[in-house]
C-alpha cells in the first residue's frame, strides 16, 4: 500500500519557532474556526480557538519550474506528526473531492497523471499513477484552492 506522509517534523518545529517561509516570510499567527484549518503536521484540522500558522509552503528541496508554492495552515503549538500510513488522514476526508499528480525522481510533474478524484476514489487513482513506473511520489492538493495537503510514497 502506499504511504501518506505529513510534512517532516523538523520542518514544522522551525515554522513554530519562527523560522521564515518559502517566501522569507515569518509565518503569520491567526486563531483557527475549527473547521477548514488543515494542520499539514498532524493532519487534522487545527481546533478551533487555538493558534495557527498560516505559511506559504513549497513541498520541494530546490527551485524549478515545477516548484509549486501555496498557502498552508500549521498548528501554532507543536502537535504531534501524523504517523505515516495508507490510512486518509482526517485532513482528507473533509472536502468531496482533492486534486492529485505524480511526480518523477527529477521533482517534475508527470504529464497525464494530475486529476480531480472524489474522496472516495484516492486510493485507486493513486494506485493507477503509482502503475506509471515513472512516477515516485504523488502530491494531494485542495481541488478548489491547491493547497499542499500530503505526499503520498510508494510502499
Amino acid at each position: 500500500m502506499p504511504i501518506i506522509r505529513a510534512i517532516p517534523t523538523s520542518q514544522a518545529r522551525a515554522f513554530q519557532a519562527g523560522e521564515t517561509d518559502a517566501n522569507g516570510q515569518v509565518p503569520r499567527r491567526a486563531i483557527s474556526t475549527g473547521t477548514g484549518n488543515p494542520c499539514r503536521h498532524c493532519l487534522n484540522d487545527v481546533p478551533e480557538n487555538a493558534a495557527m500558522l498560516i505559511l506559504a509552503y513549497r513541498p520541494f528541496d530546490s527551485l524549478h519550474p515545477y516548484a509549486e508554492t501555496g498557502p498552508i495552515f500549521l498548528c501554532a503549538d507543536p502537535c504531534e506528526r501524523h504517523a505515516d500510513g495508507s490510512d486518509l488522514p482526517p485532513v482528507l476526508t473533509t472536502s468531496p473531492d482533492y486534486m492529485i499528480k505524480g511526480y518523477n525522481t527529477t521533482d517534475s510533474i508527470v504529464y497525464g497523471t494530475g486529476s480531480v478524484v472524489e474522496k472516495e476514489l484516492i486510493h485507486s487513482r493513486i494506485a493507477e499513477i503509482f502503475a506509471d513506473p515513472v512516477v515516485a511520489y504523488i502530491h494531494i492538493r485542495s481541488a478548489r484552492n491547491n493547497c499542499y495537503q500530503a505526499r503520498v510514497d510508494r510502499e
